[in-house]
């Protein structure tokens, strides 16, 4: 008996799927299917997403996007970070083909997501050299802070600092103040 060997996805098959509200991704070819996000998930995307724009004006430091988008290392490659802070001149590009220098990646954990953002994608970030990948568990109200060099991440559950190359001052997001209730 014979088996049918898995598909290896480019990021120009991902592309060309069908709009069904999932989220499609590939990464080295290994196709990643998401459903359409909870309304936890979707506030914790909003309140960093603020505080990032906010404090990336301030310095006049980077450009801070949200998903759905198209950040492309390859061609089985096509991710699309919860949160993220893209330099400023691609981003003024206005083309996600030019998109490449992520200064910050953010993904919340959905339970459907747990294993690509802690692994697959975490590999990716790591190996593209995105200098800070945080992954955000809003059901335990921690973040787990990874580099390109980490083998092991640092889990924060006070305050989370971001002090990116360039910037006087750094920023801190109080996690008692992301995790509140609505």
């Amino acid at each position: 008996m014979s088996m049918a060997l898995p598909l290896y996805y480019t990021a120009e098959m991902v592309r060309a799927l069908p709009e069904d509200g999932k989220r499609y991704e590939t990464v080295h070819g290994e196709l990643l299917v998401t459903p359409a996000p909870r309304l936890l998930h979707q506030d914790l995307v909003l309140r960093l997403a603020r505080r990032l724009a906010d404090y990336g004006e301030a310095v006049g430091l980077g450009h801070v996007m949200l998903s759905p988008a198209d950040i492309s290392w390859g061609d089985d490659i096509l991710v699309q970070p919860d949160v993220f802070v893209a330099s400023l001149d691609e981003a003024r590009t206005m083309k996600w083909s030019l998109v490449k220098s992520l200064l910050l990646a953010v993904e919340v954990l959905s339970p459907s997501s747990t294993r690509a953002d802690r692994f697959t994608k975490r590999r990716l970030y790591q190996e593209v050299g995105v200098p800070l990948y945080w992954v955000v568990d809003a059901d335990e109200h921690f973040v787990e802070v990874w580099t390109p060099e980490t083998t092991f991440p640092h889990f924060e559950r006070e305050v989370l600092t971001w002090h990116p190359t360039g910037a006087r001052e750094p920023l801190h997001i109080s996690l008692a103040e992301l995790f509140r209730p609505l």
